[in-house]
């Protein structure tokens, strides 16, 4: 039975910013230090309108000298001291970003940005703030190691190993001088053909808050306030609904419901303010037709006022002019700079049109932005660089960070490889192989460092990372370094590395097929080359068909076929897949990435990953785990067949492991009626039945069974990761807040709902009953 009506929509339509940020008020994301609040009043009060614009302006290092853009390019990035000077005194800037084109060696950046704040300083009394993408390690320092991408962590379900991975990330970026991270990506990978869907943990809202929370404190530290010069300032991107254009494309429009913006999309942001996070990067899109860079209910009504933040809003890549010269919803530059500065803009990556200054400067003249909210912004700007610590020492040193670069770093980015790397099939338990087996080793991905490294992997694309690693090990290398002359390599197709992405040359599909006479098996390594953003747009979702001929053509020879996928996003391989008799998913692993493949194929670690979402069987038949259960409809009885089942290939959270582990006693410990404020405790017993230790991640999935909107199908509500050696038996037992088990209603707002609810673990299931409706507001 449901109690709560539902709203009609023209009161949705009349939400306001203030109205959204209700339930917010009292809340404080981050407890105010009352020292730094004197200090920002103290440094605002004594700074003219132009400074304080200027602290609003984050240019490109582009801007400050040469660039040294370009894969043959090895001219030394050389910091033009005039133009700094020149810049530093007329607009004022408070900020600087990005990589002159290419990852610069850690001494490098210490001089250059040391440089930077010293001619900075001398015009405004404060540092720059200097920010960069170091999404998976420190991504533009030269020869750093590099972590595998955020989907691999997603698919560990590891919260401890996914906050040291920040953790030694903020470390080598803080010895490059460097201390503001534009990551963690907070936008869900819930449309397949998306490009950036490796940049996120997956399709689950709660997978990717917890992920993120994580994230966020493993950068900064569990002081936010105090952040030290082994952390960094993390940036969650891109808010919201970036991830989920109607077209699958980047940076096009988005067009999702009010109740699905919060509880899916907004959720993992809310997880990351709380968790500290300092500042938050904007959607470049639009989202219901509104630029998210323009529109006030989100930035300031949800993510400032609703949650009491206090921290910095900040503009994606030029995306201010793009309200003029590509949304069209602003008549020219300065109405656009007015119309996301009143939105809740703190501060614009310009990074080239340094006119965002004067302009803006202009509007707060003309009455058209008020003195107030440039205070405001700038006040959380030198607020930042304060928990940051820049006021006091604006510069770290790589000389003063011993770790850096060091074997920490590199076995921590094995061991999170590992624990990514997921079996989706194993028939007749082909994996693991022996090394007196002889094998071939064949496909595009076999021989690069590229592909296991992805985009944002020393420059943009991460078309580079086999120049800066000539020694880097790929899986061609790891495999014949365990199984020496056992290994026959044939690529059969090779990428093109002077074209684009997706171009492939030196088809030898018979060479390979050749080679594959006199071995045992074939490790046939399929999947994409790295590309970034809107670079990585693609139209057909089915692997290449040069992979394909070479798939289908090594499978004929009735050799067992190990398929090693390598990919940023699922490539569709449906057509095939059945021929294969192992699968193992390495999503984008990084520099470590060739040794752990390696590791795991010849039994030296046991797989432990799990899909972070679901695995497309067919181009038009693309769904999530979470779907709404009546998009399911199965067969109806009379004339009409509406059979509507969503085929995939695999399901989210499913993985395999060299042993096996089985479920028993699911039970509600706490008692099966609860109500809104209670603690749940669902308890299970995990056993491993094989022969061998594993690592197991229990998930637990739990859904209103009637609600007064279609309710998803699963959901998950927890999970954890334990391993256990043969014949051991662990209890697992989550404890979690009534609340999390609450849905978002059409007006937006949170509502536990009395009735029945589904609880599942592993194949086991058992049943919850929620006593009574309640309200709880916007935000939970």
């Amino acid at each position: 039975m449901r109690i709560f009506k539902l709203l009609i929509m023209s009161a949705l339509i009349t939400t306001t910013g203030v109205a959204a940020a209700a339930g917010g008020q009292g809340r404080v994301a981050i407890k105010p230090d009352a020292r730094i609040e004197r200090q920002v009043k103290k440094i605002l009060s004594r700074m003219t309108l132009e400074e304080k614009v200027g602290q609003m302006a984050e240019i490109g290092i582009d801007m400050l000298g040469n660039s040294t853009s370009g894969v043959a390019d090895d001219k030394a990035f050389v910091l033009n001291g005039e133009a700094l000077e020149a810049l530093a005194s007329k607009f004022k800037f408070g900020s600087v970003l990005n990589a002159p084109g290419k990852a610069l060696p850690a001494e490098q950046w210490n001089s250059i940005i040391e440089k930077i704040n010293e001619v900075s300083m001398k015009h405004t009394g404060l540092p720059t703030l200097y920010g960069i993408d170091a999404i998976h390690g420190a991504t533009y320092t030269h020869r750093s190691p590099l972590f595998p991408q955020e989907i691999n962590a997603a698919a560990s379900f590891n919260r401890e190993m996914v906050r040291r991975m920040a953790e030694l990330t903020a470390y080598e970026v803080r010895a490059s001088n460097i201390p503001w991270t534009y990551s963690p990506t907070m936008d869900l990978g819930r449309k397949a053909s998306w490009p950036r869907v490796w940049e996120s943990f997956g399709e689950d809202a709660y997978l990717s808050a917890e992920m993120a929370r994580q994230m966020v404190l493993g950068y900064q530290g569990d002081d936010p306030n105090h952040i030290d010069a082994r952390h960094i300032a993390s940036c969650p991107k891109h808010f919201m609904a970036y991830g989920m254009t109607n077209s699958g494309q980047d940076r096009t429009p988005a067009y999702v419901s009010l109740s699905e913006l919060r509880e899916k999309h907004f959720a993992p942001f809310k997880a990351a303010i709380e968790a500290g996070a300092l500042s938050v990067m904007v959607n470049s899109a639009s989202v219901n037709g509104i630029p998210t860079h323009a529109d006030r209910e989100l930035l300031t009504g949800w993510l400032k006022e609703g949650l009491g933040w206090d921290g910095v809003i900040v503009t994606d890549w030029a995306d201010i002019v793009n309200l003029y010269t590509r949304e069209k919803i602003a008549v020219d530059y300065k109405d656009a700079i007015r119309q996301s500065i009143n939105a809740g803009v703190d501060m614009s990556m310009i990074p080239y049109d340094v006119n965002f200054c004067p302009l803006l400067v202009e509007l707060v003249k003309e009455g058209k932005v008020s003195q107030e909210r440039i205070d405001d912004a700038a006040a959380r700007i030198i607020r930042m660089k304060l928990r940051l610590g820049l006021i006091d020492t604006p510069n770290t040193y790589v000389k003063d960070y011993p770790e850096f670069q060091g074997e920490t770093i590199r076995r921590a980015c094995y061991e999170a490889a590992c624990e990514s790397i997921t079996l989706l099939k194993n028939e007749d338990s082909l994996l693991p192989l022996t090394t007196d087996r002889k094998i071939l080793v064949a496909g595009p991905n076999a021989d690069l460092m590229r592909p296991l490294c992805g985009g944002w992997s020393y420059s943009w694309q991460g078309d580079i990372v086999d120049k800066v690693l000539p020694d880097g090990v790929t899986i061609l290398d790891a495999m014949r370094s365990r199984g020496g002359d056992n290994i026959v390599y044939a690529a059969g197709v090779e990428y093109d590395p002077a074209g684009k992405y997706y171009d492939e040359k030196n088809i030898d599909i018979e060479a390979a097929v050749r080679a594959a006479a006199d071995v045992d098996c074939i490790v046939l390594c399929l999947g994409e080359n790295s590309y970034c953003e809107t670079p990585g747009n693609l139209t057909e979702m089915a692997i290449s068909p040069n992979q394909r001929a070479l798939a289908e053509a090594l499978a004929a020879t009735g050799k067992p076929v190990v398929l090693v996928l390598n990919e940023g996003r699922a490539r569709i391989i449906e057509p095939f897949a059945d021929r294969m008799q192992a699968v193992l998913h390495t999503y984008l692993p990084g520099t470590e990435g060739g040794k752990a493949i390696a590791d795991i194929i010849y039994g030296e670690v046991n797989p432990s990953g799990k899909l972070p979402y679901t695995y497309p069987k067919y181009s038009n038949s693309m769904t999530t785990y979470d779907h709404k259960v009546s998009e399911s409809v199965g067969t109806m009885e009379g004339a009409y067949d509406y059979n509507a089942v969503v085929a995939a290939q695999w399901a989210f959270g499913y993985g395999l492991s060299y042993t096996t582990f089985e479920y028993s006693d699911l039970r509600i410990e706490s008692g099966r009626d609860f109500k809104a404020g209670d603690e749940i405790r669902i308890g299970i017993t995990v056993k491993n039945t094989g022969s061998r230790t594993g690592k197991e991640s229990v998930l637990l999935f739990i859904n209103d069974d009637v609600a007064s909107v279609v309710p998803d199908a699963r959901r998950l509500r927890d999970f954890c990761k334990i391993e256990l050696a043969p014949g051991e038996s662990r209890r697992v037992v989550f404890t979690l807040p009534a609340e999390r088990l609450a849905m978002v209603g059409r007006d937006a707002r949170w509502y536990l709902e009395q009735g029945t609810y589904t609880v599942q673990c592993g194949s086991l299931v058992e049943k919850l009953n929620c006593t009574e409706d309640a309200a709880l507001g916007d935000n939970i």
